[in-house]
């Protein structure tokens, strides 16, 4: 079993700036790819960026230019630097690790969420 907790999230000005992380705890998994998500209320949730282990990076068109996704294998820990902030960024954050526990199958794992608030 593989456990995900987000932390970073909170309310800040539009132009501002917040740095997400997400850490992988357990034994014996190995992971593999490491993203984030994001729902917005009365909206799906939608792909904001993604990252694998060689650290070939995927961005949605909306935040392209202004996250930074990046991971520390070390620490099995994934981040989300998010700059210019717009309040249409405003959604509950959603970390997501693809990983194998030891002979198991390789499973999405997902974290509780961090809100992000973008307002003045």
């Amino acid at each position: 079993q593989v456990q995900v907790v987000e932390s970073g999230g909170g309310l800040v000005q539009p132009g501002g700036s917040l740095r997400l992380s997400c850490a992988a705890s357990g034994s014996g998994f190995t992971i593999y790819s490491m993203g984030w998500y994001r729902q917005a209320p009365g909206k799906q949730r939608e792909l904001v960026a993604t990252i694998t282990s060689s650290r070939s990076t995927n961005y949605a068109d909306s935040v392209k230019g202004r996250f930074t996704i990046s991971r520390d294998n070390a620490k099995n820990t994934v981040y989300l630097q998010m700059n210019v902030l717009k309040p249409e960024d405003t959604a509950v954050y959603y970390c997501k690790i693809t990983a194998s526990a030891m002979y198991g199958p390789v499973i999405g794992y997902w974290g509780q969420g961090t809100q992000v608030t973008v307002s003045s």
